[in-house]
């Protein structure tokens, strides 16, 4: 398998990003995936059928991650088992709407998936846990979606640079395959603080990623308040309601700004 730095990861494409796992020869398998699988297994609704038909180019399974090939044990418990680790990429058309689709497909595959989505020059990782379905015997759900934003293949910044020469299989910690799965997740995480923060680092331990996650949500929340207040500060004719908006704003403004300073690496 090619050996690839961080220099090297400024100009790459899907195959370099796959490079980037490291993923042991033995893992590999480089099979294209049927729609029809997705269309049987992961599309509920007829629209979903459509989008599935009309959005995907083409979607690929290029490794199975599995004890014997990773030296990394199975995952059991009363609410998931983990046997495997799925790496899929899919190619989307330009017209296709990548944010459901990614979803479907996580939902189609019964383990749990590391997929690499492409869209014109852009770029998607995602990774979804899954656990056993409450309601239906055997059969599993997914969890969070955890999504990066997409990148431009061509333009990569530092922090996404960092981001990828931190995948390597072989370089994560991991007492079983839900932690290995895990530890991606908590990279994402650390990609996602490093949009705000200005600076890729990694989460010293689950208990900072898990903080990171959740002052991730709180910023996106708070965010979305502050666009409404601002929309609707914007459209206030009365001097009084404008300067109580404008409060509102200031405070959620300073909400934000405290959460980024715990995300500074």
């Amino acid at each position: 398998m090619k050996q690839i730095d961080i220099a090297q990861l400024k100009q790459h494409s899907v195959n370099d990003v796959i490079d980037a796992l490291k993923l042991p020869q033995d893992s590999r398998v480089d099979q294209r995936v049927p729609k029809k699988l997705l269309l049987e297994q992961g599309a509920p609704t007829a629209a979903d059928k459509r989008q599935i038909q009309d959005g995907i180019e083409e979607i690929h399974w290029i490794a199975a991650l599995k004890p014997i090939n990773i030296g990394v044990p199975v995952y059991r418990d009363a609410i998931r088992e983990y046997l495997e680790i799925a790496v899929l990429t899919v190619v989307f058309r330009q017209s296709a709407k990548p944010a459901r689709l990614i979803e479907l497909i996580h939902r189609a595959i019964p383990y749990p998936v590391l997929l690499l989505s492409s869209q014109n020059d852009l770029l998607t990782l995602s990774l979804a846990h899954k656990r056993w379905s409450q309601g239906e015997s055997g059969k599993v759900v997914i969890e969070e979606l955890h999504k990066t934003a997409a990148f431009k293949a061509d333009k990569l910044g530092e922090p996404e640079t960092q981001f990828l020469a931190s995948l390597a299989v072989s370089t994560l910690t991991a007492v079983d395959l839900f932690m290995l799965y895990q530890a991606w997740i908590d990279l994402l995480s650390a990609l996602a603080a490093a949009s705000l923060s200005g600076g890729f680092t990694l989460p010293i331990s689950m208990r900072q990623a898990a903080q990171w996650r959740a002052a991730l949500c709180n910023y996106t929340r708070i965010l979305a308040e502050l666009t409404a207040l601002r929309n609707r500060a914007g459209k206030e004719k009365q001097l009084n309601r404008r300067v109580e908006l404008n409060l509102q704003i200031k405070k959620l403004e300073a909400e934000l700004a405290e959460i980024t300073t715990t995300l500074l690496p």
